[in-house]
This record gives structure tokens, sequence and C-alpha cells, in this order.
């Protein structure tokens, strides 16, 4: 079991931030299985044949629509996978790494839920998959392309829950499990569904103690005034925080109320560091309780229009204190409060064989987000955004009886803040073609407008010690990200993709030496470009039930490019390679017990001008169900076995020379038992980027 620590304002994120999307660009996959049977009576005597199984193979992945279809509750059925979360890290092209999200060949990835967008931050969303069970997935929707009636650019991961039925009552799922990495965490979830008449109502509620540990080890061989100076620190950083979190629906008719929140309470931090400078103490607390809250309603309307909206409101107030010794160097106090509106109004007609839907969507947020030092000598500010965003747009979908299908749309944006307004054309275009489930083609292509986090765009400083300080950049710029994909699907469980991606202004964060003082400073800016160009296979395989693998091999060539990076530029390119080989074993078709070793592999890769050493890892698993009709269950997982899957970042470039290495502790043991009562059991067989939070 999993236990995020998944906070809006993550404040020791300043310390991974040159790591943390360096393990984005990887891709895991995984298994099958389903019966039949036949039995045959002898005409002639009264003799009874023995029965005879016949072993069927369901399909893994299907193609409908420009759609991939998923059947991933069989994939992961004999894994110790008991939340969707960590069920999504097992589709074909998708990686869950420490909680993130990605999908191979996609620059971004939305998650939406039964279709509709949860414009909700993508942690929270995270949180929400966290504490719904397995057992609730139906299937899981893959959209390189996704129409724009979804409200969403890009590249879209719809997960389809099950509906529950009046004839089911009241059905739900407990959990509570412990981790232990290098200090221990634990955690509890219950998930309720009951459905009466015409209503249903849906509850997911966890609750979490975590307790984190990471060590950060950099060697800085840093010139200025024409000297070089060799500044070595070891930090060592202890967080810690109580989460609660809801998600609540009520649902009659075609009606929905939808409610969903965090409180993150006793959340603190403190990183030790010692090295050449000296030794250092910083300490992060909230002052009060980090609180998000999203309410949402939509109706359905019989004849193919659909009305929505909802309300977000975020609030986080954290406190920073530099010690040298016993020496107090700062101290400030970071406050950001988010209010977001957004309505949408869709139609959809049906014209003949054709498919009609166009809609428009508006979206306003004000963002108050202040940071005031306790020492004179250091720039306050206390600013607020207001940021504006109307949208419309026009598509059409049509299936031919000779074997192809397609979806196109074309949206325009406006977006205006204060500091910059623009128009934005976004067009879209999926197709499928096959005449039959064997052999399956499907190209995509897509754009999307990609806009900074609220935070960055104030300028808002964070200090790591007296060298190491991250700053956000108001002149930051969104940038236009444009994918294509090539998606051959073989038997409905082989698929190989061929893709593209080119993000035009992409930004990056990577740590600069100041050549006239000795500072490292973090921040974001907008390269020229990044340029991918890759291949995935993704193929399943096994010997009946006794064991299921999958493996997956991602080939592809990175290209990053700044004319102006600081003072500096870059032009670097690399090929990379990922691969990944997932293992279940059971040793009978209905045994209780079932087994799973996954390995995982990534060779040297780069990130601007730094290069990051090649990572693996092994994860081992045992999963036991037990109890009246298996009711209960019970998960032991180790990940990360041997501490591999964090990569050393070395920077050799143009008179930069610095070497990074993050020891996040990966490595942890989980163990959860799972009660599922009513016969909440499995079978045999939004969301934009989140831009919230001081810490980023």
């Amino acid at each position: 079991m999993v236990w995020l620590n998944i906070s809006v304002g993550n404040f020791a994120s300043e310390k991974h931030i040159a790591m943390n999307k360096a393990l984005l660009f990887i891709t895991i996959l995984h298994s099958i299985a389903a019966y039949a049977q036949t039995e045959e009576p002898d005409t002639i005597s009264a003799q009874q044949l023995d029965e005879i199984v016949v072993n069927g193979e369901k399909p893994q992945v299907r193609g409908e629509d420009g759609i991939v279809v998923v059947d991933l509750p069989g994939i992961v059925s004999d894994k110790p996978v008991n939340n969707i979360l960590e069920a999504l890290g097992y589709l074909p092209g998708v990686t869950n790494n420490n909680g993130m999200i990605g999908l191979t060949g996609a620059s971004n990835v939305t998650i939406i839920l039964n279709g509709e967008l949860t414009n909700m931050p993508l942690q929270n969303l995270y949180q929400l998959f966290y504490t719904t069970p397995v057992d609730r997935l139906k299937n899981v929707e893959i959209m390189y392309s996704a129409p724009a009636k979804y409200h969403v650019n890009g590249a879209v991961i719809n997960v389809v829950l099950k509906t529950p039925t009046p004839l089911g009552g009241l059905q739900g799922q407990m959990r509570a499990g412990y981790n232990q990495a290098h200090y221990g965490s634990y955690g509890g979830v219950l998930a309720a569904i009951y459905a009466v008449k015409d209503w249903t109502f849906d509850l997911n509620y966890g609750i979490s103690r975590t307790k984190s540990w990471s060590r950060e080890e950099t060697l800085s061989n840093h010139l200025y005034d024409g000297k070089r100076t060799m500044i070595e620190d070891d930090m060592r950083r202890i967080g810690q925080n109580w989460s609660n979190s809801i998600f609540a629906s009520a649902s009659w008719k075609t009606l929905k109320l939808t409610y969903n929140g965090q409180i993150i309470s006793d959340s603190k931090s403190r990183a030790l560091s010692s090295g050449t400078l000296g030794n250092y103490t910083n300490a992060y607390k909230m002052l009060s309780p980090v609180g998000y809250h999203n309410i949402a309603l939509r109706y359905s309307a019989p004849f193919g229009m659909t009305v929505g909206g909802d309300y977000t409101h975020y609030y986080e107030n954290r406190s920073q204190s530099l010690f040298k010794e016993d020496d107090y160097l700062l101290g400030s106090e970071n406050r950001q409060e988010i209010n977001r509106w957004h309505v949408y109004i869709d139609r959809q007609h049906q014209i003949g064989k054709w498919q009609l839907n166009y809609g428009t969507e508006y979206q306003h947020s004000r963002d108050h987000s202040s940071q005031h030092y306790a020492l004179s000598g250091f720039p306050d500010f206390d600013d607020i955004l207001n940021e504006d965003v109307a949208s419309a747009y026009v598509g059409t979908q049509r299936s031919f009886d000779w074997g192809l299908s397609f979806n196109v749309s074309a949206k325009g944006e406006y977006y205006r803040s204060k500091y910059q307004h623009n128009w934005n054309f976004i067009p879209q275009l999926g197709a499928t073609y096959y005449k039959t489930p064997k052999r399956i083609y499907q190209f995509n292509l897509s754009t999307q407008r990609i806009y900074p986090s609220y935070w960055e765009l104030h300028g808002g400083t964070s200090h790591i010690n007296d060298y190491s300080t991250v700053i956000g950049n108001p002149g930051l710029q969104p940038y236009i990200q444009y994918d294509a994909q090539f998606n051959y699907i073989l038997r409905q469980k082989y698929v190989a993709t061929l893709y593209f991606q080119y993000g035009d202004k992409a930004t990056v964060q990577l740590p600069y030496q100041s050549p006239d003082a000795p500072n490292l400073v973090y921040q974001t800016i907008n390269m020229d470009y990044k340029r991918v160009v890759g291949l995935n296979l993704y193929a399943p395989f096994g010997v009946s039930y006794i064991w299921n693998a999958t493996a997956t091999a991602n080939v592809f060539n990175q290209r990053e490019k700044a004319d102006k990076f600081h003072d500096i530029s870059f032009d670097n390119s690399k090929w990379i390679f990922y691969g990944s080989l997932g293992n279940s074993f059971k040793f009978s078709q209905n045994c209780p017990v079932s087994l799973s070793v996954d390995f995982s592999y990534v060779s040297p890769s780069l990130q601007g001008i730094a290069s990051l050493s090649s990572i693996w890892k092994i994860d081992a698993g045992f999963k036991l169900q037990f109890g009246k009709k298996r009711c209960c269950e019970l998960d032991l997982k180790a990940d990360d076995m041997f501490n591999k899957w964090s990569p050393t970042m070395t920077v050799n470039h143009a008179g930069q020379d610095y070497r990074m290495k993050v020891r996040d502790m990966a490595r942890n043991i989980k163990l959860t038992f799972i009660w599922r009562f009513n016969g909440f059991k499995p079978k045999d067989v939004e969301i934009d980027t989140s831009r919230f939070g001081t810490g980023k």
C-alpha cells in the first residue's frame, strides 16, 4: 500500500526540483485470465464423460473509435494492488513513478473520471484514486488525443468505475496499512457505495500519518571571480503530516453533486545540512492546516445537453526559519489563497451516422499570494493574480462500415492575466482503422498550451541555505506542446507505439552557478524547444495461470535546446532506453495466494544541461485472499529492494560543474489488510496540472 504524502503545497519539493521531472519518462505495464467450459454426454451409453475445460483469453487491449480500452482489473488481478492509483502504473505505456502518472508518447496526461473532467488539483485527484478501491474499477480508456468535448487538451486517461445497482444495496471496503521506509507511516481508508431507486451515493474517506526522510548530497565546483571553489553539502530532511481526505457524491437520475476535500495538519519538515559552508537548520511549518475544497454540480439533459460548474478553494500558510549553527539568518511567511470558478455547457447531436458536438466553457481564478520576511534586506511581495480563460469548440465523429472511425475537433481559447493575454487555436484528430480485432491501427494528433504555476509567476523565493536559492520567474511564458502517436495493436494484447513530441518554449528547472558570487540558483526558464521521438513496445506472455508476464521496451531520442539559459546556452540530445518485466505467479487457477516480481531499468538520460545516471529497481509482492467468499485480503509488497531508483545528476557544461545525488529512500515495505463487506469484492476474471502551492 502506498502511503502518499500528497499535499498541494509540498514544501519539500524545492530540494528535489531538479530530480522530480527527470524520472517522468518511464513506462510500465502487465497481464490476463478467463475461462469457459463444455460438457458433452454420450448418446449411446449412460457413461458420463470427464469435464473438458477450455481456457479462453479475455482481450487485454481493444481499439474503439480512437480510444484504447484496457482491461486493467484483469491485468492487476494477481498483484498486491489495492487502489486505483497503484493500478494505473500497470497500464500499457503508463508509468507510476512515486505517485506521479505519465504516459509514453504524451508530453502531459490528464486523468478524468467516468468521462467527466474533475477540475481539482492533480495531487488531490491522486489522493482520490488512492482512496478508491481497485475493486470499483471497470476498465480504463486511453485517449492520446482527446476530443474537445472532454474539455481537456492532449492525452487523457479515463478511469471508468462500476455502476452500483439498487440490488447491490450498501457495499464497501475498509483497509488499513503500514509502510516502513526510513520511518514508519500508517493509515486507513473507508470506501462505500449505496444505490436505492434513482439515487446513488458514493463515499471515500482516508486518513494517514506520514513521516518521510530523504538525503541529498551535492558537490559544486563553483567558478566565480576567476577562481574555483569546491562547495560540498550533505542534507538530511525529515517531514511529517496528518492528512484527511474525503470524496462524497450524490446522484439522482441525471443530476450529480460532488464534494472533494483534503485537510493536511501537523505538517512540518526540518532539513539538517553540513558541509563546506557550515551547519544549517532549515525548518518549514504550516501555521494552519492546508485546506482544499471543491464542489461540483452536473446535469445531463435527455436531449443531449450537459451543463455543469464547480468551485475550488485552496489555502496554505507556511513559515520558514533558517539557522546557521545557532545564528538566526532569516524567517519568512508564505501565504496562498486561491478561489476558482468554472462553468461549461455542451451539446451533442446525432445526424444520421455523424455525431456533432459543440460547447463552451469559462474559468476565473483569483490567486492572492504573499511572502513576508522577518528581517529587512529581503524583498517582500503581496500580490493578487486574476486569470480568465474562455473557450469554445466544435467537433464531429463518424464510423464507416469499411473499418475507419475518426473524431476531429477544433477549439478556440482566450487567456488573460496581468502578465499576458493571447488567443490559442487547438486542433485535435484521432483515427482508428480495423477490419478485424486482430489488427488495429490508430493515429492521433494533439495540441495544448501549458501554463506555469501561480506561485512561480509571483517571483517567490525560497532559501535552502546561504548558497542555494529557489526563485520564481514572473517572465515565465506558457508553451505550446505538439504530440503525435501511431499505435498498432495485434491480437488485442500486443501494442507498438511510435510517437513524436515537440514543446515550443518548453520549461525546465536546473541548478545554475552564478559567475559573480557563491550562489546556486534554481529557476524555471523557457527553453527554445524540447523534442522527443521514440518507439514503445508492450507484450504480455506466460504459461496458463501459473505464470503471467508483461515486457515493455521503450527506445527514444530526446533533444533539448536553449540559446539563453541564464548567460549560457546548450543543445543536448541522447538516445535513452527503458525496459521492464513484470511477473505474477499462482499455484492453481483458484489459488488464494499469488506472487509478483517486477524489474525496471532506465539507461543514462539527460535533462537540459544535466546528465542523469542509469537507475534500476526490483519490486516483489505477496497477495493472500481468505475468509467467507474471500472477503478479506492481505497484501505484502517490497518496493525498490536494492535502493537503486534514484539517479545521480551531473552538470559539466560551459563552466558549470555540479553533482547531486538524492536518496529518496524509495525502498520500503508495505503491509495492507482489506475487508470487503456486503459483496464488495473483486471478480475472478480534469483535470489540469496542479498550479497550486508555495513550495514549487
